[in-house]
């Protein structure tokens, strides 16, 4: 059953969790007015899979059941479901500005990888439990929370190392039903409106972390378990042209002796596919992150192109403002065209899935990452000092000053002030506000840092093939067929260097030495 906003809304109302914003306890998360944009936001993705022109990207057929799933839920089998991902990404992205529930897509593709590993290596029932579990998601159209960025503690020592072990979420006790599970997760997206958490490792881990090596499925609302979240958005914000609707809200959440039944445990004590569950989720995340981020980019080109027109300029006669215009175009379909060519060059796992192309989806990620920064700058620009000098909204309905504002502050007189200032207000929403700082770090570090994507492509990347290539032409050009293409000493002919001709009169060089 494919779920509405509105369903998905009352869904929430079958869960209690423990959940606390702003150091206050919330008693019904699906009537909370701090959380409403983050709902919102969710809910994009439960609408558009009801509107007829979407059906093709934003619903489609699992193979293991046969049934009509939300894509956001979905396991890639081809190129072509990659593609779509994208687009149903940066569909719902450019909407809503950052949407936590194809999270739950990326966590399950690279689940099924990892667990069918564990299965062949060590003989477990990983996979089956996985399976069994995300068909229930997506029979009842669930949003899981990805609990996988561990709090870490000292970051010099490794998980088993730790002072205080509860800085990583470990298994405190296996038992004859399960697992008692304890610890930290420091940075979980959407956290007070989802319905189960799926708690993955967030590193690599080594012999001796076996505790920590460690994945499961647990409901919101399980006994021990205590979100502390931040407001989703600015909720109640006049000025929030577009975060009062729609945000996403973070938490830190605990888990204190939380008992997970064998059948939701899909990782235990090992290590090596562990670390493999974490790599190849950041690959479809990286992957997932590039149209999240050009959906954010359409935001950005939309708002830009109405500043330039409001504030009387036009792109086509003013080289300046249509420059930066084209360069926060290029940035974002750069990034956007290494999500498509890691589609297109993706490659089938044993499990059934297909990977992306690592080394595209991390560049993609990695040009995300470094260029929200120049795409703010750049809609700073088209923009004017406008978007950070307007005055407050309660001004419009001042009967001493609007009149005069709205007289000085217009651009062009077929362009109400009203209208420039709504835009204004829109881009300082997106790039200067703290609801755009929070876009800014999510872009720059969700997904892993900078240093972990230029890891990835390092060692992911054909370098010797590029070397072998260059040795194979100097080889043939030079060596192997004895031409003779320069007077480089050593690479002139065949044998090596020749000697040169002695001066007349000279002695022979050898014979001087």
């Amino acid at each position: 059953m494919l779920m509405d906003a509105a369903g998905y809304r009352e869904s929430l109302r079958a869960y209690r969790p423990r959940v606390f914003v702003n150091g206050r306890r919330v008693e019904s998360v699906a009537d909370e007015p701090m959380l409403a944009p983050g709902i919102n936001g969710v809910g994009v993705t439960y609408d558009l899979a009801h509107e007829p022109a979407y059906l093709p990207i934003m619903t489609a057929v699992q193979g293991s059941s046969g049934k009509t799933v939300n894509r956001m839920t979905h396991i890639d089998t081809s190129s072509a479901d990659l593609l779509a991902k994208l687009e149903a990404v940066r569909l719902v992205c450019k909407i809503s500005g950052c949407a936590v529930r194809y999270l739950t897509h990326d966590a399950f593709n690279g689940l099924l990888q990892a667990t069918a590993r564990a299965d062949a290596e060590h003989g477990t029932e990983y996979s089956a439990r996985f399976r069994a579990y995300m068909h229930k998601v997506q029979d009842e159209d669930l949003t899981c929370g990805i609990a996988m960025t561990d709090a870490k503690g000292d970051r010099s020592l490794r998980p088993g190392q730790q002072q205080n072990r509860d800085s990583y979420v470990h298994i405190k006790e296996r038992r004859a039903g399960g697992v008692v599970i304890r610890g930290t997760k420091a940075i979980v997206t959407g956290a007070p409106y989802v319905h189960e958490f799926l708690v993955m490792p967030c590193r690599t881990h080594a012999p001796g972390d076996e505790d920590f090596a460690v994945c499961c499925a647990v409901p919101c609302d399980a006994d021990g378990v205590t979100i502390v979240a931040r407001p989703a958005g600015r909720p109640g914000d006049p000025a929030a042209k577009f975060s009062s609707k729609y945000g996403q809200s973070t938490g830190v959440v605990m888990f204190d002796d939380v008992f997970v039944p064998w059948e939701r445990v899909f990782m235990a004590g090992e290590t090596q596919e562990a670390g493999l569950l974490t790599t190849s989720y950041a690959t479809h995340h990286r992957h997932t992150c590039i149209a999240a981020r050009a959906g954010f980019g359409d935001l950005l080109i939309g708002a830009g192109a109405l500043m330039i027109e409001a504030n009387g300029l036009d792109a086509e006669r003013h080289s300046h403002v249509r420059e930066q215009m084209v360069e926060l175009i290029t940035i974002t379909e750069s990034f956007f065209a290494c999500g498509v060519a890691a589609s297109v060059y993706c490659q089938k796992d044993p499990a059934g899935n297909v990977m992306p192309d690592i080394v595209f989806s991390n560049i993609g990620k990695l040009l995300l990452a470094t260029k929200i920064y120049d795409m703010h700058r750049i809609a700073h620009y088209v923009s004017g000092g406008l978007i950070v000098a307007l005055p407050g909204p309660d001004e419009d309905h001042n009967p001493e000053t609007a009149a005069s504002l709205s007289a000085v502050l217009t651009g062009r007189p077929d362009i109400p002030h009203a209208q420039r200032a709504e835009v204004a207000r829109f881009i300082e929403d997106l790039t200067v506000s703290k609801e755009a700082g929070w876009y800014s770090v999510i872009s720059l570090h969700g997904g892993g840092s900078p240093e972990a994507m230029k890891r990835e492509i390092w060692r992911n990347y054909p370098v010797m093939e590029k070397v072998e290539l260059v040795e194979s032409l100097l080889d043939r050009g030079v060596l192997a067929d004895g031409s003779r293409v320069s007077k480089q000493p050593g690479r002139c002919c065949v044998t090596g260097c020749e000697t040169p001709a002695p001066l007349s009169g000279e002695a022979p060089r050898e014979a001087a030495e």
